[in-house]
């Protein structure tokens, strides 16, 4: 469902069971020498048609030489990470057997955006149709978790209570510093990119519950700015189709190990909101332009930087916000029985230290590119 009924969104979340957990990750598809971009997304799902597994777990994303990889609704979270795992093994396999390499950066180091075709689906017509320039532009690869959340009215307070988490989240993911051909001095370049191009995106306002959203909603379609929910690209929204809360803030991740990890802390992250909504927690909802300050802090310095603590005004190091967010969600997690475990340093700081030793953007890529062939290849379900 990606209409605007909204009485049967209410509905579906009406009869969503809490934490399922469902995960969606976004690949470049990639020429297996040159590492240049190339449109094989269809050719890929047509030969996903003969796998049981795979035919119904890979979807397009707006370019053709995107694809993404979904786990569909997996019971909690360790079901559905064993299910993504799954379908990323044959993912890869089938990708290797029609000669392509697939990538997980959150953008393509030189890759001509004006270069890329648009999936020919009444979905990605009207993006195209309706963005232009904006939809041609964003040529980005990111990381997506659902998790369920029984009643609409309480996922829109938890996605209230997340707007302050997602810079946090978003540093912890940095992966992608080059763009255009350059190194952007950036640690995020598909944030810049995506979130701070396309409208109705970022950081959502706070709206307190089911009414003002749904208001907002039907104001959206009242004066035709949206045809379906989709076109709210917010970085954490209630899915009408799901029953779910989805945080969409984070980059690509190279390898499996680093997507899991980072999947298991946003799935911990909207389960820990969900908690403290129900048990009535204080609390202090920043002012928008005090969350937008970590925001630009978080695509400039990722986690080399230092990020704000809103609630005392003072800075801390960025890469404490691991264990800050470890530390918060540990009640839930302890429940859950989610671990965690994030190498010494994130994607961007791994290119970055190449960049500084003098390695070209290809020697750069190509080593992103080996990690991510490696490890998310080479995984057996559970």
């Amino acid at each position: 469902m990606t209409s605007l009924d909204l009485d049967q969104a209410a509905e579906t979340f009406a009869q969503a069971s809490d934490f399922t957990v469902g995960v969606e990750e976004e690949f470049a598809i990639l020429h297996p020498h040159t590492l240049d971009l190339v449109p094989r997304f269809e050719e890929l799902r047509a030969a996903a048609a003969a796998d049981s597994v795979l035919h119904d777990s890979i979807t397009g994303e707006l370019i053709s030489s995107e694809i993404e990889i979904i786990s569909g609704i997996g019971e909690d979270l360790h079901h559905a990470l064993e299910r993504q795992r799954e379908r990323r093994r044959r993912l890869f396999a089938l990708a290797g057997a029609h000669g392509v390499a697939l990538g997980a950066t959150g953008t393509h180091p030189w890759a001509d955006y004006r270069e890329q075709p648009i999936i020919d689906t009444e979905h990605y017509r009207r993006v195209e149709e309706g963005l232009k320039y904006v939809a041609w532009r964003n040529n980005t690869f990111s990381l997506h978790v659902h998790l369920g959340v029984r009643d609409l009215d309480r996922a829109v307070r938890v996605c209230d209570r997340l707007r302050p988490v997602l810079p946090l989240l978003l540093a912890i993911s940095a992966n992608s510093p080059y763009i255009d051909g350059r190194d952007s001095g950036l640690h995020s370049t598909r944030t810049q990119s995506f979130t701070k191009s396309f409208p109705r995106c970022g950081v959502p306002d706070a709206f307190g519950g089911w009414q003002a959203y749904r208001e907002y909603i039907e104001f959206l379609r009242r004066t035709s700015s949206i045809v379906e929910f989709t076109q709210v690209w917010w970085s954490v929204r209630p899915h009408f189709s799901f029953g779910t809360v989805e945080v969409r803030i984070c980059d690509a991740q190279a390898t499996a190990q680093e997507s899991d990890a980072l999947a298991s802390l946003m799935a911990a992250c909207i389960a820990q909101a969900t908690r403290e909504v129900d048990e009535g927690v204080p609390f202090a909802d920043p002012a928008p332009r005090l969350i937008e300050e970590n925001m630009w802090r978080a695509i400039r310095y990722g986690l080399d930087g230092r990020l704000i603590d809103l609630e005392l005004g003072e800075e801390y190091p960025a890469r404490a916000t691991i264990d800050r967010l470890t530390a918060w969600t540990a009640p839930i997690r302890a429940e859950l029985g989610i671990e965690l475990s994030f190498p010494e340093r994130n994607g961007a700081q791994r290119q970055r230290l190449m960049i500084d030793a003098g390695a070209t953007r290809e020697e750069v890529y190509a080593a992103s590119v080996s990690e991510t062939m490696q490890t998310y290849s080479e995984e057996v379900t559970v």
